[in-house]
């Protein structure tokens, strides 16, 4: 059985996410989806919320050989905790091969675990977790971008972030 991690931050998870997710579960006999939290980072949304989301998202196509989870650790131990033997990532840009490819080389050092790099779909390249949120901050429609789902969540926590920033919260 080959098993293949899906990690990324996911905040929020976005259309090309889904796109790489999918095509991944055609692959593969089994496809965990890691929502890898970095302490470095201040997310939107709550680690269970991005895990819910993701899991909501994928459940209405039916595939039952994705798996959704978390992790503050690395991936790497993620991998042979669950006998993973390969990272895929999807890379939208000439930028995202650049960034990606330093952890690969890693990963292959820490663990001997292969990276796969999997190409957007065109139509998607251009949809990153910061451009949803910069053009839903400005009051943008970022329908078709995100799962439907995702749309009145961020709605929500941006009015939450300007309260705060106004001082009202």
């Amino acid at each position: 059985m080959t098993i293949a991690v899906c990690p990324g931050s996911y905040d929020p998870v976005t259309a090309g996410h889904l796109d790489v997710i999918e095509r991944c579960a055609h692959f593969f006999d089994e496809v965990h989806v890691v929502v890898a939290v970095n302490a470095a980072k201040t997310p939107m949304f709550p680690e269970s919320t991005r895990v819910e989301v993701i899991r909501r998202a994928i459940a209405k196509d039916g595939y039952s050989n994705i798996t959704v989870a978390s992790t503050d650790g690395l991936i790497t131990d993620y991998c042979k905790r669950v006998g993973a033997t390969v990272i895929v990532k999807g890379l939208r840009q000439n930028g995202d091969y650049e960034a990606e490819l330093g952890m690969a080389l890693v990963n292959r050092k820490l663990a001997g675990i292969e990276t796969l790099f999997l190409p957007a779909d065109p139509i998607l390249e251009h949809i990153s977790s910061s451009i949803v949120k910069d053009v839903a901050r400005h009051g943008g429609d970022v329908t078709g971008m995100v799962p439907d789902c995702v749309v009145p969540m961020l709605t929500e926590a941006l009015r939450r972030e300007r309260v705060r920033r106004e001082g009202g919260e």
